[in-house]
C-alpha cells in the first residue's frame, strides 16, 4: 500500500511561521513572472513551469532554495553550486525571512523560469 502524496502543508508543519511567510513572498514573486505550480514530493516542494525551474525545502526556520540554472551564480548567497550538466546547474540559496526574496533573487528566478519551457 503506498503512502498517502505529501502536501504543501506537511512541508510547514512544526516550523517557524516565518518560514511560510518566506515561502508564501516567494510565490507571490515568481506569479508575476508567470505560471507555477506546486509539486510537493517528500523531502521537497518543487516549483514548476513545464519542468521544475525550483525546489524548496523547509527547515526549522529557514527554506533551501534549489534553482535550476544555464550558468553558475557567483555570489556569497548561493551555499552550494552542483553542474548537473554541460548548461545546467543547480544553486542553492538560503531564505530566512521574506527580505531575502529581493530584486536579485527574483532575477535568478526569472531565468531559472525562462529555461524551464
Amino acid at each position: 500500500m503506498s503512502e498517502a502524496a505529501p502536501t504543501v502543508e506537511q512541508h510547514f508543519a512544526g516550523k517557524d511561521p516565518l518560514v511560510r511567510e518566506v515561502y508564501d513572498r516567494l510565490l507571490s514573486e515568481i506569479a508575476k513572472i508567470g505560471e507555477v505550480t506546486e509539486d510537493p514530493k517528500k523531502t521537497s516542494i518543487h516549483l514548476s513551469r513545464r519542468t521544475a525551474f525550483a525546489g524548496v525545502a523547509t527547515r526549522k526556520n529557514s527554506l533551501v532554495l534549489t534553482l535550476k540554472a544555464s550558468e553558475d551564480i557567483r555570489s556569497p548567497r548561493v551555499k552550494k553550486h552542483e553542474q548537473v550538466s554541460a548548461k545546467r546547474w543547480h544553486l542553492e540559496v538560503l531564505l530566512t525571512s521574506p527580505g531575502d526574496v529581493d530584486a536579485e533573487l527574483v532575477a535568478w528566478l526569472k531565468a531559472a523560469y525562462a529555461i524551464s519551457e
